[in-house]
């Protein structure tokens, strides 16, 4: 511990947090895997989708808006905690149409790799099967509103990153969703392939065309190692 730093306490482990920092950046340089899905290490925290939720000094919190502070103790890997995380990507998945089989994202897509990690084969809910479109206007990219987790890294990437505003939410509960900043469809959009934008989506969809399964089963980000494994991996070393 120096002067410029503090402790904290993430399942009875002591580590060490910087000021300005939040519990999930401290876990993550001390490779304590906090599930998430709407954080982003280039992107500011959002706290949308819950996915990080943790008990700090007996409370919930979200690891990825909850600055860390001196003195915590935090539950992250306990059954109650698990057991949110758990219904939360349930939900996610029976939400929208999820269908892992035949998606370009697969072993690549951050929900299906969260919900491995959290031990899900099939989700518990009742699938909605909601009607939801898909924009392949654009002759470069693709955005299947089928797919979309609401967790808003497209809209901070292009906001922050990219300074265009190509994508924002619309609309209020069930019926909230991402829009483009056009009144027609993506193709009128100022969007570029190499836009930030497109790279942040932790799920299929956003994706460019005519790169679907080049990378072949097997040499997919996490068909070998879990989600989190190089955090982890961090801390070994």
């Amino acid at each position: 511990m120096t002067d410029a730093t503090f402790s904290i306490v993430i399942d009875d482990q002591e580590i060490s947090a910087r000021p300005g920092q939040t519990i999930l950046q401290a876990a993550d340089d001390a490779g304590l895997y906090i599930p998430r899905l709407c954080a982003h290490k280039d992107l500011v925290p959002h706290g949308s989708c819950r996915v990080c939720t943790v008990k700090v000094n007996g409370r919930p919190q979200s690891a990825c808006t909850q600055p860390a502070a001196a003195g915590q103790v935090i539950e992250s890997e306990t059954d109650e905690i698990r057991g949110v995380r758990r219904a939360i990507v349930d939900m996610l998945f029976v939400e929208g149409n999820h269908l892992c089989p035949f998606c370009e994202k697969s072993g690549d897509c951050e929900l299906q790799a969260v919900a491995y990690r959290l031990g899900i084969a099939a989700p518990k809910y009742p699938f909605l099967f909601p009607k939801r479109e898909v924009d392949a206007s654009h002759p470069k990219i693709m955005i299947d509103h089928n797919r979309c987790v609401l967790c808003g890294r497209c809209v901070r990437a292009s906001r922050d990153l990219d300074g265009k505003h190509v994508f924002d939410f619309v609309g209020r509960g069930i019926d909230k969703k991402v829009a483009v900043n056009s009144a027609a469809k993506l193709a009128d959009t100022n969007i570029d392939i190499s836009d930030k934008a497109v790279d942040v989506c932790p799920v299929g969809a956003i994706l460019r065309k005519r790169v679907g399964y080049v990378v072949p089963v097997g040499e997919r980000t996490y068909d070998h190692d879990p989600i989190g494994s190089k955090i982890e991996a961090a801390r070994e070393r």
